[in-house]
């Protein structure tokens, strides 16, 4: 079987950018992609520090679409997101700090200027679910499912000048 090399859903200029993904990863989808949204906009070193903040839960992940079980907490309001429920995704921010690690490391090998580098484009879909079963009393069985996610991630140099309006 050949490999062909991975297509992303959005086209950038080849020479400004840096790319990473992953694929089949297995972590929760949902926690993933509200922890995505966060980073989407931030400069590569702003979003690194906000990972690793969360972690040391001193700034917190806003859940704005799948909000249904997550609490609500003082730090939602650093977030400014009328809701405040956020949580602190341990698993989910170390796989986004070792995907922004490699689109770093591509970014040097492309020699871009490091401290220019913006998150342009950051997106999460849902990966096929991987079963497991679970033995329940009178000798039934239930699913035991995984809900696991593909990431890619797009950054861009950053342009010092502004357009005029």
């Amino acid at each position: 079987m050949v490999r062909s090399t991975p297509t992303y859903s959005k086209k950038f200029d080849e020479e400004r950018i840096a790319k990473a993904r992953g694929s089949n990863l297995r972590v929760h989808f949902k926690n993933t992609r509200e922890t995505a949204m966060a980073l989407k906009g931030r400069t590569l070193k702003n979003a690194k520090t906000f990972l690793v903040d969360v972690l040391a839960h001193k700034q917190a992940v806003p859940f704005l679409r799948f909000n249904g079980g997550p609490g609500r907490h003082a730090q939602g309001k650093q977030a400014k997101h009328t809701n405040s429920q956020v949580r602190w995704p341990k698993k989910s921010v170390e796989f986004l700090q070792k995907l922004l690690e490699n689109v770093e490391s591509n970014a040097e090998f492309k020699e871009l200027d490091l401290d220019r580098l913006r998150i342009v484009h950051i997106q999460v879909q849902r990966a096929p679910k991987q079963r497991r079963r679970t033995y329940r009393a009178h000798g039934r069985i239930n699913p035991y499912m995984a809900s696991p996610c593909h990431i890619e991630l797009i950054v861009k140099e950053a342009n010092d000048e502004v357009k005029r309006a």
